[in-house]
């Protein structure tokens, strides 16, 4: 039943890309010819999805936000049971599950989590029933391109969603990538989930449900998915070491956002450089080493100058109500600060 589903849906979604193309043979022709390579190739994409099962340490930092038990969505890429994700989904796991479109459930190991990017790499500890998705381009993608998303799991789910910008995205937690793919309308299960193009191949990897979607700061509810032209020059460096040297920059631990032309400290993580320093959520950070920050973007930009490393002193000047405060925050590399599974 959950095979003839899915290739129904893949059907459907097949027509409603070709309708938008103006490329749409007659739905009984298209229906005869169950063989037909567009087709297939959504079927066997939707197919590389997997479910992703996860139950963290019970000690992770990250379970005050993400929770201990975890389920999201992965991506076959590899014929080796290589599976693409979204790292904070296996953030400290303890244990890891993948269940494929045939209702198997695999246990999976962590080949690598990369903070820069956001993605995370797992490895089915078993052979998965279906074929690795096609790599695709994100380069391509462009404002109101329609796409397919796809979730894995029990309760797989397609849907077609447009692409309404494409832009860099900074997050509050000291995260900033190129080129983000934002769609509408929002999928509240879309951690992990597949960005689909119209020829079946993989374009983004679910991150977020966001409210200004369309235009920084205008209302417009979706998702924002990471762009998979960022894993293409780190893949192997990933599989290989675990990591991505690049990742390996000054970290302080706090959370911020945009408000009013300045950067606002809304929360700092406990035990972390920032707060061993002194920084205190409601602070404004108003320079780093001395040169003004009033986005996001301009923070990490001069957190992350060049020559910059974790273990680096990091000055901050910060507005504390109504007075000005100096700190040194002694940064570090992310994974330091992240639980780590007992060796046995």
């Amino acid at each position: 039943m959950k095979t003839a589903r899915l290739a129904l849906l893949a059907f459907l979604l097949l027509i409603a890309f070709a309708v938008e193309a103006s490329m749409l043979r007659s739905t009984s022709e298209r229906a005869s010819q169950p063989d037909d390579p567009a087709y297939m190739a959504l079927v066997n994409a939707a197919n590389a999805v997997v479910g992703v099962k996860v139950k963290a340490l019970p000690n992770a930092r990250s379970n005050d936000t993400l929770g201990e038990e975890r389920t999201g969505s992965g991506i076959l890429i590899r014929d080796d049971g290589l599976v693409l994700t979204i790292g904070y989904l296996i953030m400290e796991a303890d244990q890891v599950e993948i269940t494929d479109s045939s209702g198997a459930t695999i246990p999976a190991s962590i080949v690598a989590y990369d903070h820069a990017t956001g993605f995370g790499l797992l490895k089915a500890l078993g052979k998965l029933s279906e074929k690795p998705i096609r790599m695709g381009s994100s380069a391509p993608v462009t404002q109101m391109d329609r796409l397919m998303i796809v979730t894995g799991g029990e309760e797989q789910t397609i849907s077609i969603a447009t692409v309404v910008s494409k832009r860099q995205f900074a997050g509050y937690w000291e995260y900033l990538i190129k080129d983000a793919i934002f769609t509408s309308p929002p999928r509240l299960d879309h951690s992990g989930a597949a960005l689909i193009n119209k020829d079946g191949e993989l374009v983004g990897v679910g991150s977020l449900f966001v409210m200004d979607a369309l235009t920084p700061g205008e209302k417009l509810p979706g998702n924002m998915f990471v762009p998979v032209d960022l894993l293409k020059p780190i893949l192997d460096e990933l599989v290989r070491t675990g990591m991505q040297k690049g990742a390996k920059r000054p970290w302080l631990g706090v959370n911020s956002l945009e408000e009013d032309g300045r950067v606002k400290v809304m929360h700092v993580n406990q035990e972390s450089p920032a707060d061993k320093a002194g920084v205190q959520a409601g602070d404004i950070i108003l320079s780093v080493e001395g040169e003004p920050v009033d986005t996001l973007e301009k923070f990490y930009d001069k957190l992350w100058r060049p020559g910059a490393k974790p273990g680096s002193d990091v000055h901050l000047t910060l507005l504390h109500g109504v007075g000005l405060k100096e700190v040194t925050v002694r940064s570090i590399d992310r994974r330091e600060f992240m639980r780590s599974k007992p060796t046995v």
